[in-house]
């Protein structure tokens, strides 16, 4: 499947608006971003998958003061499969009230609603190790 230069841009704008909703406690906003299914992926975390885009509104409130106050995306890859899925690859900056950052990779899968681009299913992983952990052979 090939994508059109409008749905990159409007897949990566979606995966930024994330940042943006949520900073702004706009959290009844987010059927904006995700599937009603939506599969939001902790495990990384030691943490359950989120199911719904209650459970995640749910999770954020449950979290309150210790959100970050700051989401940043950057490096976006937008990927096409020949199923008609989209694969995006990220990077997210969270910037915590106290000005401690953490880092976590996000991979997407996108699709095409009704009402626009949709994340159907989001894995987080924390980046904690340079280089993704590996080091260099023999």
């Amino acid at each position: 499947m090939s994508l059109a230069l409008e749905d990159r841009l409007a897949i990566t704008e979606l995966v930024s608006l994330h940042g943006h909703l949520v900073d702004d406690g706009s959290l009844d906003r987010l059927a904006e971003l995700f599937t009603a299914d939506v599969v939001y992926d902790l495990t990384d975390f030691g943490q359950e998958s989120l199911c719904g885009v209650a459970a995640i509104r749910e999770a954020a409130w449950a979290l309150g003061a210790a959100n970050p106050v700051a989401h940043h995306v950057t490096n976006v890859v937008v990927t096409a499969s020949a199923d008609g899925q989209v694969h995006v690859r990220s990077k997210g900056l969270g910037i915590k009230a106290d000005g401690s950052c953490g880092s976590v990779s996000y991979e997407d899968t996108v699709v095409r609603t009704a009402d626009g681009w949709r994340i159907s299913h989001r894995k987080l992983s924390p980046r904690r190790t340079p280089l993704g952990g590996m080091t260099k052979p023999g």
